[in-house]
């Protein structure tokens, strides 16, 4: 690969950040303590809501919010086969089973029109899950609504989502938890990593015991007691999710830099919507232009196939041999080996979410992208496009 090809996801890591993890490494605090601490104490000041707790990753945090809720064996939530398979595997691991809702062809999120006829017809449907795809939240009026009606909880998985608002109000302050990541790819990283935030007690209490072990008091809690510091209680079979001081080091900056990092994000989708106007392509859509912001996570092309000699894989190898790397988001669950099977899916039981899929590409976008680099991505899609279009 050249010196100058153009990597589809590339972290923002400042000097801060270094600094940061090198402080705490020096500090001899590596597991969950002081800086874990200020982490979550940074997202209940910016969501004004009382409870953050800090976790490995994303995936742990929608596992403790299903457990927290009391998910058990046969319940059933709802959520989109267009996601990361994390998003419903977490299900499994309590036993119950996703409902799939087909996809909004403009937003590629959950279909909300297709929902409450699908809440009327299943049995044992316990909640929601949303997911804020590419950064732009979903309908979550209707979604409330909705599982208000049919007393549901709503977990958003806002894995992508930060910062996003919905209508003027922060996705984060909307459903019964919501989770975000912090992977390497996304707005905010730090690795690995993830936080839940809740306006509820009883699941904050819940989730903060068993993301370790179930003990009532963590190790940085148990350091500032009065109580011997050797001194805990295991009240419950729990996991190992707590997030490391390491991560929470990176986090704190990243954190502090979400509203730069989303402009820098929203410039380059500017850029791309200008640049790519008439090819045969369609480019992302904004459900609620005028009162909300999104995250711009991911910035997604539908390709015009019925007017292309190419197909979306050989899209992408044309792509890389212009010196540019894509990605595609998602294959939907529905398609995927174990789901397929466990649950007998055809292709066509989600066709908004099939059709998508086999013309999605996820173009580079990331902070550090300079306006050249931009141009080069747009240039290359013009070469490919032109060379192919019938």
């Amino acid at each position: 690969m050249s010196d100058d090809f153009l990597p589809f996801a590339k972290p923002c890591i400042g000097e801060e950040e270094i600094n940061e993890v090198v402080d705490t490494l020096r500090s001899g605090w590596l597991t969950s303590g002081p800086k874990t601490k200020q982490f979550e104490q940074a997202f209940v000041d910016y969501f004004q809501v009382p409870y953050a707790l800090a976790v490995n990753s994303c995936t742990a945090g929608l596992h403790l919010a299903l457990e927290a809720i009391g998910i058990q064996a046969g319940d059933k939530i709802v959520t989109t086969p267009y996601t990361f398979t994390a998003t419903a595997e977490v299900m499994h691991y309590l036993g119950a089973d996703p409902i799939f809702v087909d996809i909004d062809r403009q937003t590629f999120n959950m279909d909300v029109n297709q929902l409450e006829a699908i809440l009327k017809t299943e049995p044992n449907i316990k909640a929601i899950i949303p997911v804020h795809f590419a950064g732009q939240a979903c309908d979550m009026d209707v979604i409330l609504d909705l599982a208000r009606q049919y007393d549901l909880k709503v977990i958003e998985d806002a894995a992508h989502a930060l910062p996003t608002t919905y209508k003027n109000r922060k996705v984060g302050t909307l459903g019964d938890i919501t989770v975000y990541s912090f992977y390497v790819t996304k707005p905010v990283a730090t690795g690995e990593g993830g936080m839940i935030v809740t306006s509820n007690p009883e699941y904050a209490e819940r989730i903060s015991t068993m993301r370790l072990h179930g003990i009532n008091r963590d190790i940085f809690n148990r350091s500032q007691s009065t109580q011997p510091s050797w001194y805990y209680e295991v009240v419950a079979p729990g996991f190992k999710y707590n997030m490391s001081d390491i991560m929470a080091a990176i986090g704190l900056h990243q954190f502090a830099k979400k509203e730069l990092f989303a402009q820098q994000r929203e410039a380059i989708a500017q850029q791309y919507a200008h640049g790519l106007i008439g090819l045969p392509l369609k480019t992302p859509e904004l459900q609620y232009p005028c009162d909300s912001q999104h995250a711009w996570h991911l910035y997604v092309l539908q390709l015009d196939l019925e007017n292309l000699s190419i197909d979306r894989n050989q899209f992408i190898e044309h792509m890389a041999q212009q010196g540019v790397g894509t990605s595609v988001h998602f294959i939907p669950l529905h398609l995927q080996p174990y789901w397929q099977q466990s649950y007998q899916f055809k292709p066509q039981d989600f066709p908004v979410a099939l059709d998508v899929y086999q013309r999605a590409v996820s173009l580079p976008i990331y902070p550090s992208m300079t306006e050249a680099d931009v141009e080069k991505v747009i240039a290359a899609v013009k070469t490919v496009l032109k060379a192919a279009q019938k």
